[in-house]
């Protein structure tokens, strides 16, 4: 008892002492954490503000891989401006062009990143190599800030390259077959299509071959009993040749033999020599191109019906002429095509084709698109004698008379609160916004 009673103080005195180093322990991790913090917080205030112009989940990749920059959602705000541009390949692929451009204290310090995907490559496998060329790109534009401090590089070393024998002599072939059937109770529809492709690519020479077809079958149950079928079908193949001549110049032709239900074509032959003059060079068309095309055609025609002009059969010459303008900066971007065309044997018979594509982005947070397009039609020369009933102008199963097409989108989209766009969470896709009831 006596040796309970001298160990009591003992212990309520290690009781304390326990007590008061946790109490020390703890407030020392706060202050740890807090200091933390405070350097996390600086570090992030000292990361360079980037404004990333570059749509969907690759955006969303390359901010939850590469931390260590700040995403602004206006380009004003940024000190670097990144932009995707993107083209297809002849191998099916995509040649993605990214183009860094300093802003503020980084201005005139610019760089271009291009990588050229294959067809069979998945959107895992160019997403992540994106980001891999992405982070040596920035790197120079790190290195200025004291993040720099906290980047590591390592070298992988890898077997000297090899030349490469192509066996295929860089043609690639594609095909496609699709089948589609559904039935409802007052609808039945049936479809099969196919296709197949040949390109082959070169900086010198480009030559593509596509023949498709097309059936569309669908039967109508009306609540009378009695029924309708409705059948569409076109076949195609077309050719492509260009021969590359300098940074501005190209030279080819096109060919195509086609049939349309629709368009009131049985059979049609085409070829239309064509040369093209690109006030830019081509090394820049994923930034900026002004293209006219000048081709000039022979079609030998002849129609399922007889046309309105009393003929089954005809031999046609024509022109056209286009002009088709792209430009890709930080205020935004524009894309416009005109194209005119007439018959040789009556100039009146004639087609003009406008479209305008403008995303501008007029300050901070606000942003304005205008799409439009018009054409003026006057060549319509397979139009049948016998026109087309109102059950087939509706189901679309023959051409009708037009004089003119018109469209025209206008929005606006005005975004506002922080500035950054640095956190990926797809929790719950898209918060709702989306859904359907």
């Amino acid at each position: 008892m006596k040796i309970l009673q001298s160990l009591k103080p003992r212990i309520f005195i290690s009781i304390i002492f326990s007590l008061l180093c946790s109490i020390s322990v703890s407030i020392a991790q706060e202050n740890t954490d807090q200091e933390n913090v405070e350097q996390d917080n600086l570090l992030r205030e000292k990361a360079i503000k980037v404004f990333l112009d570059m749509r969907g989940n690759r955006a969303e990749h390359i901010k939850r891989e590469i931390t260590f920059i700040n995403y602004v959602r206006d380009r004003k705000q940024a000190q670097l401006y990144i932009m995707e541009t993107r083209q297809s390949t002849g191998a099916k692929g995509s040649e993605y062009t990214i183009t860094l451009i300093g802003q503020q204290e980084f201005e005139s310090i610019n760089d271009t990143i291009v990588y050229i995907s294959k067809a069979s490559d998945t959107d895992e496998m160019v997403r992540d190599k994106l980001v891999k060329l992405l982070k040596h790109g920035l790197m120079r534009y790190v290195e200025k800030t004291p993040l720099a401090d906290y980047i590591t590089l390592s070298y992988n070393y890898k077997s000297k390259p090899t030349d490469v024998i192509d066996k295929w002599d860089y043609w690639v072939f594609s095909t496609r077959f699709n089948y589609d059937m559904s039935k409802r109770s007052s609808r039945n529809e049936f479809s099969i299509n196919g296709s197949f492709s040949a390109d082959r690519v070169t900086p010198e020479l480009k030559t593509s071959f596509y023949i498709g077809s097309d059936y569309d079958r669908e039967k109508y149950i009306f609540s009378s009993g009695e029924t309708y079928t409705s059948i569409s079908r076109s076949h195609r193949l077309t050719g492509l040749i260009v021969k590359s001549i300098g940074e501005h110049w190209s030279v080819g032709g096109f060919s195509s033999i086609n049939s349309s239900y629709y368009s009131n074509t049985k059979f049609a032959f085409e070829i239309a020599p064509a040369f093209e003059f690109n006030i830019f060079p081509y090394s820049v068309s994923t930034r900026r191109e002004f293209r006219l095309l000048y081709k000039a055609a022979y079609r030998n025609v002849y129609y399922e019906e007889e046309t309105i002009y009393f003929k089954t059969h005809e031999n046609l010459f024509y022109e056209s002429l286009s002009a088709s303008f792209q430009l890709k900066e930080r205020w935004g971007s524009l894309w416009a095509s005109m194209e005119g065309s007439h018959y040789f044997h009556d100039f009146s018979k004639l087609n003009l084709d406008f479209s305008c594509n403008l995303n501008l982005r007029l300050f901070e947070g606000l942003s304005m698109d205008i799409r439009g397009g018009y054409s003026a039609i006057r060549d319509q020369l397979a139009l049948r004698k016998g026109g087309a009933t109102e059950t087939e102008i509706f189901l679309h199963q023959k051409e009708i008379a037009e004089n003119y097409r018109l469209s025209t989108e206008i929005g606006f989209r005005y975004t506002f609160g922080s500035i950054y766009s640095n956190v990926v969470n797809p929790r719950f896709g898209n918060g709702g916004r989306h859904h359907r009831r």
